[in-house]
């Protein structure tokens, strides 16, 4: 598959007649795309921004079904918004039971899935990793203020250097998973033992964005984000241990 550089400009773009089967759109910005008489059968659309948007198929705005199928797939989900203690406290353990059964469905997989890519996507063991660094960052960082929250586990994002993350911090080889479980833990009590203590009125206590100190947050927006990072990489590691039951994956990524 072709890639196009980044060097050709394509914002306002007009394509007529042309034939894109099988391309590929990976992190780009595709808000505001109008598509007319185009074949869509077998079309694969991943947006974890869809929620308080509008996505029109036919002229009928579907996010708002989408948003309600995925909360009746996923009991809980639908309390990634709490607001207050007791909410954010269900919220998180609805949580903890839909990731507690996927790791076990993860581990009781042939030896390796862990480590194993679909479509050069982060594997099962790079998930879990990148949710170490989310709680890292929006908990650790952003609401307890530690002065170096990163665990050398954690998976940045492609391009975080450009938020000033120190990729130093981070391991660059492919840890045993039991260290990547172990670190996972240690993280998931930390939030546990955050949510057991906190008060509505430490939920509105001001807080700067992780990424960018201009950016005004709250101890509750900060939890929020974490909920929103937990409940969308769940559904990408369901989406990929689907494929990979399914059949043949992409090698995992290469240390």
């Amino acid at each position: 598959m072709s890639t196009v550089p980044d060097s050709v400009p394509l914002e306002g773009a007009r394509f007529v007649g042309r034939n894109l089967r099988g391309a590929r759109f990976v992190e780009s910005d595709l808000s505001g795309v109008v598509m007319r008489g185009v074949d869509v059968q077998g079309a694969d659309i991943d947006a974890p921004w869809l929620p308080g948007g509008v996505l029109l198929v036919n002229g009928v705005d579907v996010a708002s079904y989408v948003e309600a199928e995925l909360d009746r797939r996923h009991p809980g989900r639908d309390r990634r918004r709490a607001e207050d203690p007791e909410g954010l406290r269900a919220a998180w353990a609805s949580l903890r039971t839909a990731w507690t059964a996927l790791v076990e469905r993860a581990l009781a997989m042939p030896e390796g899935t862990v480590d194993r890519s679909v479509d050069g996507e982060w594997t099962f063991s790079q998930t879990l990793r990148h949710l170490v660094l989310a709680t890292d960052s929006w908990l650790g960082k952003a609401v307890l203020g530690r002065e170096q929250p990163f665990h050398p586990l954690g998976q940045p994002r492609t391009g975080a250097e450009e938020d000033g993350l120190d990729l130093s911090l981070f391991t660059s080889t492919t840890p045993p998973f039991a260290e990547v479980l172990a670190a996972r833990e240690d993280r998931v009590a930390t939030m546990r033992a955050f949510l057991d203590a906190v008060t509505r009125e430490q939920l509105a206590e001001a807080r700067a964005n992780p990424w960018d100190p201009q950016y005004p947050e709250t101890v509750l927006t900060c939890v929020q984000v974490v909920l929103e990072e937990e409940w969308e990489h769940l559904r990408y590691a369901e989406r990929d241990l689907d494929a990979l039951a399914a059949g043949p994956a992409d090698p995992a990524p290469q240390d």
